[in-house]
């Protein structure tokens, strides 16, 4: 199996579990909080080792409990920490994450460690960057780390898979042509191609397009509930997702890059990675929590077995 370095962030959520997402200026009453480990990075790490993947994973961390909490639960997901920088002068990143009843939420980060996942801390990881396949990252740490890291894979030959999210206020378009597979959902897409957010499918081609003119090698656009649409110069499709009833979308999105990156490593057909990502991000979001959603390889091994037989 091919190796996969995930490159991103490590927070611990703050989980909210509300009736609906507040409007702005509007309180609501929360049902309950939780602390759970997550972060986009570290959701990706886990969900990698979970579902069999040879990941390692680089990121920084404070040296407090949160850091603690964090390692204690990609330690069991079978991930390799052995690169992660611990640093004492910060606290690890916080994230608030509110949950509808609904399932959806919204998410606001502190990066705390997260700005010290710098580029001399992976340039000095720069072996692990020849010994990788694939290179899976996110945009929840330095904007000059991620521009680091897809050009050195670039400069090596390996796949670079980017999740663009959160989308910085200043995208550096030139990075596109560093990147195979663009993964971005439907918000994340509009403000990568500068356009107003439309529900339609011709408009998701149409931003589609202008990041593929843009350089991005291929786009998969992740739907919600509506699956994931594959695009390139060529060919577009849009894979449905298998029906579930829908409790937390947290980790979704982290689950879908990781089930696709792990697919990839495998030796699938895109075709049938972005089948598998649908399967394993469904399960995801029956679930409550970011990390513990996650499922394992022989979870989503089960749910395609009673769904989808032939794609085993």
């Amino acid at each position: 199996m091919k190796k996969i370095l995930i490159v991103g962030s490590a927070n611990v959520d703050l989980s909210i579990h509300v009736k609906q997402i507040p409007a702005v200026g509007e309180t609501v009453l929360g049902k309950s909080l939780e602390r759970l480990p997550g972060g986009k990075g570290a959701n990706q790490a886990c969900a990698v080792g979970k579902l069999g993947g040879d990941g390692c994973f680089l990121c920084a961390i404070g040296a407090d409990a949160a850091g603690t909490l964090l390692q204690e639960s990609l330690g069991g997901s079978g991930v390799n920490l052995q690169h992660v920088k611990i640093c004492p002068e910060e606290n690890t990143g916080m994230a608030v994450v509110c949950v509808s009843d609904r399932g959806e939420n919204n998410i606001i980060v502190v990066g705390g460690a997260n700005t010290q996942c710098d580029p001399s801390y992976l340039e000095e990881r720069e072996p692990l960057f020849r010994n990788c396949d694939i290179l899976l990252l996110q945009m929840e740490i330095p904007v000059e780390s991620v521009a680091y890291a897809v050009k050195k894979a670039k400069s090596l030959k390996k796949t670079v898979i980017l999740n663009p999210a959160p989308v910085p206020e200043n995208f550096p378009e030139e990075l596109l042509k560093y990147v195979d597979y663009l993964t971005p959902n439907e918000i994340e897409l509009f403000a990568l191609a500068k356009m107003e957010i439309k529900n339609d499918i011709e408009s998701v081609i149409q931003a589609g397009n202008y990041l593929l003119e843009k350089g991005a090698g291929r786009l998969l656009v992740t739907l919600g509930g509506k699956g994931a649409l594959y695009l390139d110069r060529k060919d577009r499709r849009l894979f449905a997702p298998p029906e579930v009833s829908v409790v937390d979308t947290t980790s979704a999105g982290d689950t879908f890059n990781a089930a696709f990156a792990v697919k990839l490593a495998e030796g699938w057909s895109v075709e049938k990675a972005v089948r598998y990502a649908n399967y394993a991000s469904s399960l995801a979001v029956s679930r409550k929590g970011a990390q513990d959603s996650i499922p394992t390889r022989k979870e989503v091994q089960d749910f395609l077995a009673s769904r989808e037989p032939a794609l085993l």
